[in-house]
């Protein structure tokens, strides 16, 4: 059903209205007038329903509060007194996602479910959990999910622990932590972004009871709160569960301020140099660090946005991006790589060099303005840019984010305006701002964005990590003399409460949530779910020896072609080689196209062309398995004959023979996996 602008439903009036033909979808901007809560709804004919809410909460500190409160509010709430409500939940619930998230100024917490009765009982758990949590009266849920002093008997060594503690001591022992740690700090010394949202272990263990509590008390209200709904769903119903349940509960009060201040530009670019954790007995050499960090705009500007995307791209992406080219061709580090980070009050434009020397900074750095010069007075590559436009254009019609439900995922992307007080409607309606940037190839848009935002701006900073062998072992020695000098100040009173706290805590760890506790749970019984089984409708033909499964369905005029070759019976010390072939295809030469074409080829034509090795079970027996080599690929049916002219130069013309283009790839490759060896956990 349609809803009316500025009529209340509710409680909740209608703001703004329109429908968003991009995802072809009714939306909806809402204020809940009696407590300021803000509400988006998508409405369209998509079951996976998705339900979100989020907060803004800029940290003040290092201590880690948002990030220890995201797990905290999880830990039991009023109706659902369980140690772990969601632990339970699961067990009983078709959830097609179920998370919570912190970032630097805002934590969510977004469901999703095909099943109407289970999407309800999320909603549930999760706004009461985030509005009544039992932190109030358990001062154990900070000591488990932050930080306690770790001690069970008086001659132990004092020690720290706690979930979001540990967690952040994995985080702190990645060089890309440390980078992004340094970088927000130099860059926003006067905003809350100069903090560290998850936590710095150093500093977790500052945080109380009263600062915990306080900084829900302030935060998670719904005159803070950005609620979010997509899919198929009884709107009118929702809005006055909403109403009825926990929103009538809340007056606005209007002395929340979580605004997010903007930083003023600097003079001059700022410098960092640091270090991070390798072992002992580890290698040093071209494992330097340089990261150059740009603050550009304003995350409201979608079009602006949307271009220094595009630019990024252009310049970093791929084996045709001249910015990373001139790098890596420079010899100034073995992997160049470049992000646009847009979900902050202002964005940040970055340009990283992996597996470089301490000696190579100047370089790194006279490198890039040289070639964003050559380019603003030269010219960028029309159809360079062209690609990259397509490739946007085909990422944001095609709209697959894999296992993640596209409902979720728009919710996640609308907050990066709405959080700021902008449009959140903006940045779904993407077609008009992709036309204009198209208009731009045209003209010198693009290469003024790199003079404005690029090169005369600066608000900058260049971040050196080097690598410092034994940090990490030097940094739990004074770590351990710290809490021994600590344990030493404690009088035996003291270190008796300590331990009775500690013991306390894995009691409760360990009993059992009452039966009571249990039943409150909602879930799902068989009569509500449906029994009808989804058939996916297939047509198996044959190809002299080749199978060919065809699987119709709408996919917007897009096609997708997976190859599956049976690796049964190659021998096992090949295997790495197979790998390996996965990891350098489509990076070389071929008779064709030189690698850098293919790349732009890719890009224009294709969404996307991967090669990889996997491992296929049987359906009875985990341990019955074959090992294929796959090839995926994607393209709008119009440039099918496209795609398969790119296939057909990897496949047949490739010069793997180049051994120093090999060894290029092989770099590239190497430091890639040392950079990505620590995941860098939020959760």
């Amino acid at each position: 059903m349609k809803l009316d602008v500025n009529k209340q439903y509710s409680g909740f009036v209608i703001r703004q209205a329109a429908y968003i033909d991009e995802i072809q979808s009714e939306a909806y901007v809402m204020e809940h007038t009696y407590s300021g809560a803000r509400l988006l709804y998508l409405g369209n004919n998509d079951d996976n329903k998705v339900f979100s809410i989020s907060f803004r909460t800029p940290p003040y500190d290092d201590t880690g509060v948002a990030h220890i409160l995201e797990h905290s509010v999880l830990c039991g709430s009023r109706k659902y007194r369980l140690k772990e409500p969601f632990v339970e939940l699961v067990k009983g619930s078709m959830n097609t996602f179920l998370n919570a998230m912190t970032y630097p100024d805002k934590t969510m917490y977004p469901v999703a479910s095909r099943n109407a009765k289970d999407f309800q009982n999320l909603m549930d758990v999760y706004l009461d959990a985030v509005f009544y949590p039992l932190i109030y009266e358990n001062p154990y849920t900070l000591r488990q999910e932050g930080w306690h002093y770790n001690i069970e008997a008086p001659t132990d060594a004092l020690s720290y622990n706690g979930v979001v503690y540990n967690e952040m001591k994995g985080v702190f022992s990645s060089a890309d932590a440390l980078l992004d740690y340094e970088a927000m700090k130099a860059l926003f010394p006067d905003t809350p972004y100069s903090f560290e949202s998850g936590g710095h272990p150093d500093a977790i263990p500052e945080l109380t009871q009263e600062a915990f509590e306080h900084f829900h008390t302030t935060y998670y209200s719904p005159e803070n709160s950005f609620i979010y709904l997509y899919g198929d769903m009884e709107i009118e119903t929702t809005l006055q569960y909403l109403n009825d349940e926990y929103l009538s509960g809340f007056k606005r009060t209007g002395a929340v301020n979580s605004e997010i201040p903007l930083q003023n530009a600097f003079a001059r670019t700022q410098e960092v140099l640091g270090t991070y954790p390798v072992g002992a007995d580890e290698a040093t050499e071209d494992k330097t660090y340089h990261e150059l960090h740009i603050v550009t705009g304003d995350a409201r500007d979608v079009k602006t946005s949307m271009a220094l995307r595009v630019l990024e791209s252009v310049l970093l992406e791929g084996n045709s991006a001249p910015l990373r080219l001139a790098l890596l061709q420079s010899g100034v580090a073995k992997d160049i790589s470049g992000s646009y980070a847009g979900s902050y009050r202002q964005p940040i434009f970055s340009i990283k060099a992996a597996g470089s020397k301490p000696e190579q900074r100047d370089k790194f750095i006279s490198i890039i303005y040289h070639t964003l010069q050559q380019l603003t007075i030269n010219g960028i590559d029309k159809e360079l840019l062209e690609a990259h436009l397509n490739y946007l254009e085909f990422k944001l019609r095609e709209a697959d984010f894999g296992a993640y439900p596209k409902g979720l995922i728009y919710g996640i992307s609308v907050m990066d305006s709405w959080l700021y007080d902008g449009d959140p409607l903006a940045g779904l309606r993407y077609t008009e701002a992709l036309q204009q940037l198209r208009e731009g190839i045209k003209t010198r848009y693009y290469e003024q964005l790199i003079e404005n935002y690029l090169l005369d701006n600066t608000h900058k900073v260049i971040v050196t990590l080097n690598p410092e062998q034994g940090k990490e072992e030097r940094e739990q020695e004074v770590l351990a003399e710290k809490m021994a000098a600590l344990k030493a100040s404690m009088d035996t009173e003291t270190i008796a409460q300590n331990i009775e706290l500690c013991s306390e805590l894995h009691k409760r760890q360990a009993a059992a949530d009452t039966a009571e506790a249990l039943e409150t749970i909602p879930l799902l019984e068989r009569s509500d779910i449906r029994r009808e089984v989804e058939v996916t409708e297939t047509v198996l033909k044959q190809l002299g020896t080749n199978d060919i499964l065809y699987v119709p369905a709408f996919t917007n005029k897009i096609a997708y072609l997976n190859w599956y070759f049976d690796l049964t019976g190659i021998d096992k010390d090949l295997l790495p080689y197979c790998y390996l072939l996965s990891d350098v295809l489509g990076k070389f030469n071929t008779d064709k196209y030189t690698y850098q074409e293919l790349a732009t080829a890719s890009n224009k034509y294709t969404g996307g062309v991967s090669f990889q090795m996997h491992a296929y079970s049987a359906a009875d027996d985990a341990n019955d398995y074959t090992i294929k080599f796959t090839v995926q690929a994607k393209a709008l049916t119009a440039n099918l004959d496209k795609l398969f002219d790119i296939l057909q130069a990897v496949a047949l013309g490739s010069k793997i023979d180049d051994a120093k283009r090999l060894q290029e790839i092989l770099d590239e490759v190497k430091t890639d996996w040392d950079s990505s060896f620590f995941s860098r956990g939020r959760l």
